[in-house]
């Protein structure tokens, strides 16, 4: 592999049960110093360079974090030894991790820094081309020294924690942004610096028919920076209820017509506005300093798929198997929490419907896997890869000649309740001890307590995905199970 730039900015990225074990860890209630050793691998992006968590080992105390020669407390040889090789074997950054008193304000001790003068290049020669560092944590705190191959030293700009609530520690809190007379109202809610924080997110909304297109209007108007909508198709004369921003001259309705020549009909689909385009009109309306990059094209596809692994949250709102396949990789391969949502009108073969409900699921790294829950249909799958056409359908029943019904506001269900998650997480509003559960909500229940209904979702610990023998927090070492454009 060649040598990677290693861009600013530098930052941490954590499962939330690994963030967890290691906050017990540090911080047991004895006011005392605790040590442990984090594996992670390394993903270049355009936005920077990231940390992904792979690997936690606690340092026992007495044992392996003992009285230290010229400091307080250190490693054993033994310990760091061992850790190393582990690293070395897996192609992992190493780094130490202690912790000092404080809360949200935390650096190095002078005897720290020393240290790491001595200890560091050597670290840096047995890991052969991946980073060596330490991590000093308080509370609600981490700053970190990063030292890298040829002699570079960076320092570590912030570490998240990916899940809910989507925690981000530094070295020290940010100063409070200038606030802005657009957003006052709901920033009345959440802070200026809860605002800043939307400002700085990318976030991506694979799908942009009824359900994505209102998650792009919703994080549009909130005031999130960055936005990555994909979707491969265009507006037809049946979106036109459910798309919102879609106008009747985008379906060319009368070219499209069923009573009409086939010629005109193909026409008239060639010629129609993208859904990704419809997307983006939606957003510059919203606000028209947003930026947004719009991809008609099929999230399986390998350049596709890889354009996303510097989000902050993905937004699933296409319901075929191989988005949910690549999407649920995303996730835990890449660190990056998100949701899948949609609406569901289950008719029986008689014509009679048999169900309503809407659907918010979290996933996040070691969270609501697709897989652990078998919502991943590996017969579905092959189906879906046989043709282009089947690939690009997402479908609300199984049979194909069934024309399933859909309405505007089952998908707003859904989308609302998944927006306000996300919304909640990242402006620290959600206390650390939420617990995300899948909701589904069923409109037409006889029984009120029967139209809302949680669920707390599996987790294999021997799964393929994520576990930590499988895809998390693995980083490219992993391909995506993606496919080229055909």
């Amino acid at each position: 592999m060649a040598a990677q730039p290693m861009m600013h900015p530098w930052t941490l990225r954590l499962p939330a049960h690994l963030a967890a074990q290691l906050q017990t860890h540090l911080f047991p209630g004895d006011g005392d110093e605790h040590g442990a050793v984090i594996g992670a691998s390394l993903v270049e992006t355009s936005r920077g360079t990231r940390l992904l968590v792979r690997r936690l080992y606690l340092a026992r105390d007495g044992v392996d974090y003992v009285a230290g020669q010229r400091g307080y407390r250190m490693l054993t040889p033994t310990f760091v030894r061992n850790r190393i090789r582990d690293c070395a074997r897996e192609g992992l950054a190493y780094l130490a991790v202690h912790c000092h008193g404080g809360n949200n304000r935390v650096g190095f001790s002078v005897d720290d820094m020393a240290s790491h003068e001595r200890g560091y290049p050597a670290l840096l020669d047995i890991l052969g081309g991946q980073p060596v560092g330490g991590l000093v944590f308080a509370r609600d705190a981490v700053a970190g020294d990063l030292w890298l191959p040829g002699g570079r030293r960076v320092t570590l700009d912030c570490a998240v924690v990916a899940g809910w609530p989507m925690r981000e520690l530094r070295d020290a809190p940010l100063p409070v942004p200038a606030g802005d007379l657009t957003y006052d109202r709901q920033s009345r809610l959440f802070g200026d610096r809860g605002q800043a924080i939307l400002a700085g997110q990318k976030v991506a909304v694979i799908g942009a028919g009824g359900a994505g297109s209102l998650i792009v209007e919703y994080l549009a108007r909130l005031g999130v920076g960055y936005l990555v909508v994909i979707d491969p198709d265009r507006i037809d004369c049946t979106n036109l209820p459910r798309v919102v921003g879609s106008r009747f001259w985008d379906a060319y309705t009368w070219l499209s017509n069923p009573a009409g020549p086939a010629l005109l009909r193909r026409l008239g689909e060639r010629l129609a506005t993208s859904k990704v385009r419809v997307a983006r009109r939606v957003a510059r309306q919203a606000n028209p300093n947003i930026r947004i990059d719009t991809l008609q094209a099929d999230v399986t596809q390998d350049e596709v798929a890889m354009s996303l692994i510097d989000c902050d949250y993905l937004f699933l709102a296409a319901d075929s198997m191989q988005a949910r396949l690549v999407f649920n990789a995303l996730v835990h391969q890449y660190l990056i929490p998100g949701v899948q949502v949609g609406a569901k009108v289950q008719v029986g073969k008689n014509g009679a419907i048999t169900d309503i409900f809407s659907v918010v699921r979290p996933v996040g790294p070691g969270i609501g896997c697709l897989w652990c829950n078998e919502l991943i249909d590996p017969a579905r799958l092959q189906e879906e890869a046989l043709t282009r056409e089947q690939l690009r359908q997402q479908r609300y029943v199984q049979d194909e000649g069934v024309r399933a019904p859909s309405v505007i506001t089952l998908n707003a269900v859904a989308t609302a309740h998944a927006v306000d998650d996300y919304l909640l997480s990242v402006t620290g509003l959600l206390p650390t001890t939420y617990e995300p559960r899948w909701q589904r909500f069923h409109p037409a229940a006889a029984e009120v307590k029967e139209r809302v209904r949680h669920e707390i979702p599996r987790r294999d610990p021997d799964c393929i995905e994520c576990s930590d023998s499988g895809r998390l927090g693995i980083g490219h070492t992993r391909r995506l199970p993606t496919r080229t454009k055909s």
